[in-house]
């Protein structure tokens, strides 16, 4: 092919290289050997029918086995993804996707109202210690107090007292929509299972256990609390009844002494 080249470069020098011009004649005559070679290398390209090929029907050549192949791979590249999306329209594939999708949206309505649940919780127990502790305050300092600072105190505790109740109340609200969204997961699992979502499905039930397990611990807290509070209400009730006794033990010292004096 190399040879072919130089052939094809000697026969343009020796057919248009040297006669561009009419004075170009004579420097022809004095460069024999070169238009022997020219004439040589025209002999042999007009042997293999390249010099004089018209340029505009020139014969392509056939396609390669490495060019056969370039081409299916590229068909091949488009062909795949097409081949992929028909197999995934078919009703089991469309049936699986649904129930990931039920699956996480659960996923997510769970962890939700478990959050907001255990705040509630949380926010609840806070609330009764907060008040046990002023009410404690109060049992002790009582008859130790101004007035003005009696008042203070028992308007402090009725603030916690409303407090407390508004996070119950919270609580309870909280809760019945944390139920709805564990029952919800539960049947979201189950649908998942059923329609070949083995994966889907078990991690859903995980995370059902771990919100049930946190939910426990919180509602812990808040019985705790509750258990304290009553506690301190029983405190409460024996102390104010000694108190009592005490102000009319005293009551009737005032009198006897009274009494005495008149005498």
């Amino acid at each position: 092919m190399q040879a072919v080249r130089q052939c094809a470069q000697c026969a343009s020098r020796a057919a248009g290289g040297f006669l561009r011009n009419p004075s170009d004649i004579p420097m022809l005559q004095t460069n024999k050997s070169v238009l022997k070679r020219g004439a040589a290398c025209i002999r042999v390209l007009s042997s293999e029918n390249i010099l004089f090929k018209k340029p505009g029907v020139q014969k392509l050549e056939e396609p390669t086995d490495s060019v056969h192949m370039s081409i299916e791979s590229y068909r091949g590249i488009f062909a795949a993804p097409f081949r992929q999306q028909v197999e995934s329209l078919s009703h089991d594939s469309l049936i699986r996707r649904a129930a990931s999708v039920v699956t996480d949206s659960s996923s997510t309505f769970l962890s939700q109202t478990t959050l907001a649940l255990l705040d509630a919780l949380t926010d609840y127990a806070k609330a009764v210690h907060k008040r046990i502790i002023l009410q404690r305050r109060y049992l002790a300092s009582l008859g130790k107090l101004t007035p003005a600072d009696e008042e203070s105190l028992l308007r402090l505790i009725n603030v916690q007292r409303s407090e407390a109740s508004e996070r119950l109340n919270d609580c309870k609200r909280f809760e019945s929509t944390w139920m709805n969204s564990v029952n919800l997961c539960k049947l979201a699992a189950e649908a998942a299972y059923t329609s070949g979502g083995e994966e889907a499905a078990v991690t859903l039930r995980t995370n059902i256990q771990v919100a049930q397990t946190q939910v426990e611990e919180a509602r812990k807290l808040s019985a705790d609390a509750d258990k304290k509070l009553a506690e301190t209400k029983v405190e409460e009730i024996q102390r104010m009844a000694e108190y009592a006794a005490s102000l009319e033990n005293s009551d009737e010292h005032e009198i006897h002494e009274a009494y005495l004096r008149e005498d």
